[in-house]
C-alpha cells in the first residue's frame, strides 16, 4: 500500500487531501487497486493508527531498506460505508502507467489528523511530499458505482423479496 498527496481521483470534480491505494496482484499477475480518499481533520482514521508504528519505523530512513515483521489485518480498512464503491478499468498510476487494472474506489471519504498526515509525509520525505499525478480525463471508461441491495431486518432477504 501507498499514499498519494492529493488524491489522485476526484468525486463530482472535487480532489481530496489524501488517497490510500491497496494494491493487490493475482496468482496470474492481475492487478486490482482499492482507493480511499480522505479530508484533513481533527479524527483520527482507526486503520491509519493501527499502521502507526510501522510508518514511524520507516520514517526518515531515507534511501535505506527496513524490515516491518508483523501485520496489520486489511478488513481493519473497511469502514460502516464501504459496501458502496465505484469501479472502473484503468491504469496504475505511477509508471509505467500500465492498463489493465481494476479500480474499486471507495465512496465514504475518511478523515486523517493532522499528525497523521504529517507522519505520511515524513515516511516520504525525499521530495515527494505532493506526489499525486495529475487528475486524468475518464476517456470513454465506463465507472460503475456498486451498493448493496437493502436487506429486510425481520427477514435478511432483500426488501424487493420480502414484499413479493
Amino acid at each position: 500500500m501507498h499514499w498519494h498527496t492529493p488524491s489522485e481521483h476526484t468525486i463530482d470534480d472535487r480532489r481530496y487531501d489524501m488517497e490510500l491505494h491497496m494494491v493487490h496482484l493475482n496468482a496470474q499477475n492481475e492487478a486490482a487497486v482499492i482507493g480511499i480518499l480522505y479530508d484533513v481533520g481533527f479524527r483520527r482514521d482507526k486503520f491509519l493508527y493501527k499502521l502507526e508504528p510501522y510508518i514511524r519505523k520507516i520514517a526518515n530512513q531515507k534511501d535505506k531498506e527496513v524490515l516491518v515483521h508483523g501485520g496489520v489485518d486489511p478488513n481493519i480498512a473497511k469502514g460502516p460505508l464501504d459496501n458502496i464503491y465505484y469501479r472502473f478499468m484503468g491504469s496504475f498510476t505511477t509508471p509505467p502507467c500500465t492498463e489493465g487494472v481494476t479500480w474499486t474506489i471507495i465512496k465514504e471519504v475518511r478523515t486523517v489528523s493532522f499528525d497523521q498526515l504529517a507522519l505520511l509525509r515524513a515516511a516520504v520525505l525525499d521530495g515527494f511530499e505532493n506526489n499525486a499525478r495529475p487528475v486524468q480525463d475518464v476517456n470513454n471508461r465506463e465507472i460503475q458505482l456498486f451498493f448493496p441491495l437493502p436487506l429486510s431486518i425481520e427477514r435478511g432477504v432483500p426488501i424487493r423479496d420480502a414484499f413479493a
